[in-house]
């Protein structure tokens, strides 16, 4: 019993950190209405930004406090973000307002492209460190209930509650703020949105700022994980079965899909894969996305289309 609570523990935790990627396509898919195949790109470049800052800035100032290094770091590297997101709603999506979604879609293709390869010239293509002091070791729960007691790695710990706050104010954010109502405006009907007076412009600035702030959480906390790597933009890819499961417009579906994928990844891989021979915790989010899709292809929270002729 011991084991499969460390193994449930696990799994939610990992879904929480999936979620917090997910997050980001889904914000992008509420204001503009399309897919944002750059999110993946936007984690790595945030997160090499951050590493790289990190390392950078005690040279240039002198300083020598960790804390104070860190978030002088994460306030550089989100305030490229911000710039990015400038840049993305100045040259490119100005151009294809009520454009056909392909074109939206494609353009965050390139997007992303544009930033693997921007990101490396500028930042590098080594490995990076980020270290923001979330504590690594491992502590035992439930010592009294279970022998040995359930196994917890306090830094899954500490992420997963990072994400689940970021989460928990995003989702009040949409429900409960003029800024919200209006990304929800705009995503239903541009040119609806722009007759009442919503700026259109500066919505799409917005959001993708947010979602590039996300996209940083995400990636430092993926990054003091696993290092800042460029295999790091991959990690993103176990997103897209969460915005699938959860529905794409949906903040709290982010969240429910991504602990729905997070436990089943665990568990299968535990109790599943060695009857399969291993490798199922690669594809198992993406088969369980795929049975969604035929049987429900709007999500769980997504909004049901009904066309009448």
């Amino acid at each position: 019993m011991a084991f499969f609570l460390e193994t449930l523990f696990g799994g939610l935790m990992a879904g929480m950190l999936y979620a917090l990627i997910a997050l980001g396509f889904v914000l992008i898919f509420k204001a503009s209405g399309v897919f944002n195949f750059a999110q993946g790109a936007m984690v790595l470049f945030a997160a090499l930004a951050m590493a790289r800052f990190s390392e950078w800035i005690p040279r240039w100032l002198g300083l020598e406090g960790k804390l104070l290094v860190n978030v002088l770091a994460f306030g550089v590297a989100f305030a490229c973000m911000v710039v990015f997101a400038w840049v993305v709603q100045r040259w490119v999506l100005s151009k294809l307002v009520n454009q056909e979604p392909i074109a939206l879609l494609m353009a965050t293709l390139g997007i992303a492209y544009f930033l693997d390869g921007f990101g490396q010239t500028v930042f590098g293509s080594d490995i990076y460190k980020i270290d923001v002091g979330m504590p690594k070791d491992p502590i035992f729960l439930f010592e009294q209930i279970f022998p040995g007691g359930v196994l917890i790695n306090l830094e899954d710990l500490y992420a997963a509650g990072i994400a689940a706050a970021l989460v928990a104010l995003l989702a009040l954010f949409f429900q409960y703020t003029a800024t919200g109502r209006a990304l929800r405006a705009v995503a239903d009907d541009h040119q609806a949105a722009q007759s009442i007076g919503i700026p259109l412009g500066r919505i799409w600035v917005i959001v993708w700022a947010v979602a590039g702030f996300v996209a940083l959480v995400a990636g430092v906390v993926w990054g003091s994980k696993l290092g800042v790597q460029f295999s790091l933009s991959l990690v993103a890819l176990k997103a897209l079965p969460v915005v699938i499961l959860g529905g794409l417009t949906s903040v709290p579906g982010a969240i429910v899909g991504g602990l729905i994928i997070g436990v089943g990844e665990k568990l299968s891989e535990i109790y599943i894969g060695p009857m399969l021979g291993g490798g199922i915790e690669i594809w198992f989010a993406y088969v369980l996305a795929l049975v969604f899709l035929l049987i429900r292809p709007q999500g769980l929270f997504g909004e049901k289309i009904i066309d009448r002729v």
